[in-house]
């Protein structure tokens, strides 16, 4: 997860709990997420890098349409980021009751 931004997480986390979703899809739900547009500018390139990093696998849904998906590697950094979430998490539950 190193040198991702935040919007390239934020694809990995949405691409992790869809089945291949294909790019409108993952446009919608950012959407919904940010509360503003995504436009295919920002969505379609930050996709590109991912599949760069080997960190989703694009394949083609139709002939207008590609789908996408987790790689083993993608899976395997979504978790470790999810651990480390859980780490400091857990310290700010922590902080939250001495503060009470």
């Amino acid at each position: 997860m190193n040198g991702l931004t935040g919007f390239q997480r934020d694809l990995l986390y949405v691409i992790a709990g869809l089945n291949e979703p294909h790019g409108l899809a993952l446009k919608d739900v950012l959407e919904e997420y940010y509360g503003t547009e995504i436009h295919h500018g920002r969505l379609y390139p930050n996709l590109d890098t991912l599949v760069d990093k080997g960190l989703v696998k694009k394949g083609e849904l139709d002939q207008r349409t590609n789908k996408y998906g987790l790689t083993e590697r993608g899976r395997r950094e979504l978790q470790a980021r999810h651990d480390w979430e859980d780490q400091y998490r857990g310290e700010l539950v922590s902080v939250e009751s001495e503060v009470s």
